[in-house]
């Protein structure tokens, strides 16, 4: 969104300044989705790991006393392996002919700190693919070390899922300093233009999930591995002891 008005009454009980309080968000409404449209921009921009998606507040972008905004999703882009979200690109692709983001004031340390986690984003990208898929060859180690069993089996599936443990614990760190430096840089040098950013924590909460399972499953793939070499150890010594 392009700006946030709001006005603070919490300390009056005047019906009527809330009135007047109602009747400003109102027209402050109408203006910021008319100044959003008349520069042919939108509301928010959603960036995700392979594409972005950009939308408009319905009603209206300012939280008023009795509604809250809802996203409405309008456009969100091709499917790009090592995808790396520029919000300054976009934005200034959507401007109208003759207006730059200079002419809005648009921050340099917003493209600088985008830039900057650029590699990073792009390193983190093959990290998570590298991830998922020995996280698929530890599912179907899995089921396999379930029913057949085994002590090559517990290593070849440790080894599978130590891997899906490494590579997506380093990406899940990639991108909780990616979302931390960005949101930060962009809160800090974006709120005079009415800029601001939030972190993903949904994303967050399940990466560094799935980061915690394979840990749980290498641990896992270990003791069993321990487990089968004791028993085997255990056998080997009757045998030995039966034949004195």
């Amino acid at each position: 969104m392009l700006g946030r008005l709001t006005l603070n009454t919490s300390k009056s009980s005047s019906s009527l300044l809330n009135t007047l309080e109602n009747s400003i968000k109102g027209e402050v409404n109408d203006v910021i989705a008319g100044i959003a449209r008349e520069l042919n921009i939108h509301d928010f921009y959603s960036a995700h790991l392979l594409d972005y998606c950009e939308g408009f507040y319905t009603p209206s972008a300012v939280k008023n006393a009795t509604v809250d905004p809802d996203k409405n999703v309008t456009r969100c882009s091709n499917h790009t392996a090592m995808f790396h979200f520029d919000p300054t690109t976009v934005i200034q692709k959507e401007l109208k002919p003759g207006i730059s983001l200079s002419d809005l004031h648009w921050p340099s340390a917003i493209k600088d700190a985008v830039h900057a986690v650029e590699i990073a984003s792009k390193v983190m990208f093959v990290l998570y693919c590298v991830g998922v898929a020995a996280t698929g060859l530890a599912l179907v180690g899995a089921f396999l070390g379930v029913v057949s069993g085994g002590r090559i089996t517990a290593l070849i599936n440790n080894m599978f899922a130590s891997l899906a443990l490494l590579t997506l614990g380093i990406a899940s760190a990639i991108v909780s300093v990616i979302m931390s430096k960005v949101v930060h840089e962009v809160n800090k040098h974006g709120t005079d233009v009415g800029v601001t950013a939030t972190t993903g924590k949904t994303f967050l909460g399940m990466t560094w999930a799935a980061t915690v399972l394979m840990l749980v499953a290498a641990v896992a793939w270990i003791y069993e591995f321990v487990a089968h070499r004791r028993q085997q150890t255990s056998f080997v010594f009757e045998g030995k002891k039966g034949r004195y």
